[in-house]
């Protein structure tokens, strides 16, 4: 079966037909084209779609995603996300792997189908022109034979007639046979053409168009191949997402499987749950006695106390106080940001200052007795800010204590406000760290720039941890108010509590014991004395029970450092000992002798071998 024996009379059909099949490649090329771009625009209508429902950072809606159904909804909406981004993938895909592909190819079929037709346009251009010459080689013949008839027609007539003389008799004979000569020439030479032609006949219709009708059939059954090829493609493409879809639906039933009603309404319960305690029995009121009409003190509407306010551990609530603590919670009231250690020695060499290092830690005086002091305050009067909290209730914007909450829910604002002021607090800590390291720098090396230049900086940082500092005492004030309890301090708590030390407690404690009714309106109350007597074994065994520091490799003291200040321990030159903190790039080592003596040494006075490098020794200089 080929297309050069069985259709060697039909080029026309043919050049119609591969023409027809280029224009196919392209509409299916187009095709393609129009798939990719609902596949963006789909997958563009999903991002947008998951990023509307998206819930706002620092809005309502955020808070609302706590709950086990919105956390099921915020993982469809991001499996969403990726769901549209698979529908990316197979626009992506079908464009370099279809698209751009089937392009070059068109553009090279097309190059190959012009030449193919051209050389059969060719062809059939030969055979016409041997053709012609044959038609004008046989018109010639004929007409020289019509002459030689003619000729010799005439030379008979002149013969018989006897009034012709015998030189027009001669003539007339020449003429005949010269134009019998001429025939014969004509003759030969159509003979000659028409065998040339016959030749050229047979090999354009047996030769040269088979060959031609060939290559264009191969032409041909390759675009075929290709477009089917490009179709199975087309289909692989969106097989190869197919399961990363699967597990983007996989992780929607997961996510839809985790909502859990119970723990919903649980966390309902704490979102709202206000602390106060159900109203009890009003009491009966005889109109018929000739007697004053009593209030029952049960009421909600009852906020002043006639008797002291005595809050005890284990108590109910009384008023709007939260009397429950836990020891999480103490334990995030205790914690302070992390310190870390001070700059290395001044001097790279140790016989210069054998002492010269601060201490690591710096002891801090105590705050305990002052939050003894602002919980056995007496309140005497109501402080300015609480007409200005008034104020502020009333124009519609809360009080900075958040007073205006119910218990619970000014609890835990206290201790989300706290937690935030740490973070902050611990933020401009390490933008300080690391401008001492730089400045640290600079000192040993000069030409690296200059070391007072960042001391502005340093003061700005150091302003602003103290006022973090003084608002986290301040909020924490608060939380202990609500709290209803004092924590006692251990000595390691009261070393951490020196990070928030402030000279202005008394802006604390000044209107610490303001109260607050149900409504929101703030009242005077009577004046009371409140004693707050905490256990201290309660507390001390969280602190005392801490497990110790385990060895994270050796260490030998190159030279002898006398460790005098707080923090430090004493090495002799030569001396081996364990390390169980590595220098975090203070300038500091922390080392171990026994169970009982630990302590900080410069980095650059001790030679440090590391478990997990214990082939090679690791040296700090």
């Amino acid at each position: 079966m080929s297309w050069g024996t069985e259709l060697w009379d039909q080029f026309d059909n043919l050049e119609k037909h591969t023409q027809w099949g280029i224009d196919v490649l392209e509409k299916y090329i187009k095709f393609v084209k129009e798939r990719t771009e609902i596949e963006l625009s789909y997958a563009k209508q999903l991002r947008n779609l998951s990023k509307k429902y998206q819930p706002k950072k620092n809005s309502k809606e955020e808070e609302e995603y706590r709950y086990t159904s919105t956390r099921a909804f915020l993982a469809t909406l991001n499996e969403m996300n990726d769901y549209a981004g698979q529908h990316e993938v197979i626009s992506e895909n079908m464009t370099s792997l279809i698209i751009g592909e089937l392009t070059r190819y068109v553009q090279e079929l097309k190059q190959e189908r012009k030449s193919h037709f051209h050389d059969g346009r060719k062809a059939q251009q030969h055979i016409e022109t041997c053709w012609k010459q044959l038609e004008a080689s046989k018109r010639r013949f004929e007409r020289d034979c019509k002459e030689a008839d003619r000729a010799q027609q005439y030379f008979e007539k002149m013969d018989a007639d006897i009034n012709v003389t015998k030189a027009d008799v001669e003539k007339a004979r020449q003429q005949a046979q010269l134009r019998h000569q001429m025939a014969e020439d004509s003759k030969a030479e159509y003979s000659s053409t028409l065998q040339k032609f016959n030749s050229e006949q047979h090999d354009h219709y047996y030769t040269h168009i088979p060959n031609i009708f060939q290559k264009i059939q191969e032409m041909e059954e390759r675009r075929i191949v290709r477009i089917g090829e490009s179709m199975k493609t087309f289909a692989e493409v969106d097989r190869q997402v197919i399961p990363i879809i699967g597990k983007c639906l996989d992780e929607i039933t997961k996510a839809a499987e985790s909502v859990d009603h119970k723990n919903d309404s649980q966390m309902v319960i704490e979102a709202y749950k206000s602390g106060f305690e159900p109203p009890g029995d009003v009491d009966f009121e005889d109109f018929t006695q000739p007697m004053k009409r009593t209030v029952s003190e049960s009421s909600l509407s009852n906020s002043r106390g006639d008797g002291k306010y005595e809050p005890k551990f284990g108590s109910k609530s009384k008023g709007k106080l939260w009397p429950f603590i836990k020891k999480n919670k103490l334990m995030s009231l205790l914690t302070s940001p992390h310190q870390p250690p001070p700059p290395p020695p001044a001097s790279a060499s140790p016989s210069a200052v054998p002492n010269g290092p601060q201490s690591p830690k710096q002891q801090k005086e105590p705050l305990s007795h002052r939050f003894n002091e602002f919980m056995t305050s007496k309140p005497k009067i109501h402080c300015f800010r609480s007409l200005k909290r008034g104020l502020s209730l009333k124009l519609g914007a809360g009080p900075e204590d958040f007073s205006n909450l119910p218990p619970e829910q000014r609890r835990k604002k206290l201790q989300q406000k706290v937690d935030e002021l740490n973070k902050d607090i611990q933020k401009e800590m390490d933008q300080r760290d690391a401008l001492t390291k730089m400045k640290d720098v600079y000192i040993k090396n000069p030409q690296m720039g200059d070391a007072a230049s960042v001391d502005h900086r340093l003061s700005e940082l150091e302003q602003n941890i103290e006022k973090l500092r003084l608002e986290v005492q301040k909020f924490e004030g608060w939380l202990a108010e609500v709290e209803g309890r004092l924590p006692m301090r251990t000595e390691q708590a009261r070393r951490q509590s020196g990070l928030y030390e402030a000279q202005n407690t008394s802006a604390v404690n000044s209107c610490a014991q303001d109260r607050e009714s149900p409504d929101g309106s703030y009242t005077e109350e009577q004046s009371q004395e409140t004693e707050m007597k905490v256990p201290a074994t309660d507390f001390d065994d969280e602190f005392d029970d801490e497990e110790p520091l385990p060895t994270i490799g050796t260490c030998k003291a190159l030279y002898t450092f006398e460790g005098q200040n707080e923090g430090t321990i004493s090495v002799a030159e030569g001396e081996m000992l364990y390390v169980i903190e590595e220098d975090k790039g203070d300038g500091w080592t922390r080392i171990r002798r026994n169970e009982d003596e630990e302590g900080y040494v410069p980095t650059s006075y001790v030679e440090v071998y590391l478990d997990k490098n214990a082939k090679g020794a690791m040296t700090y200089i």
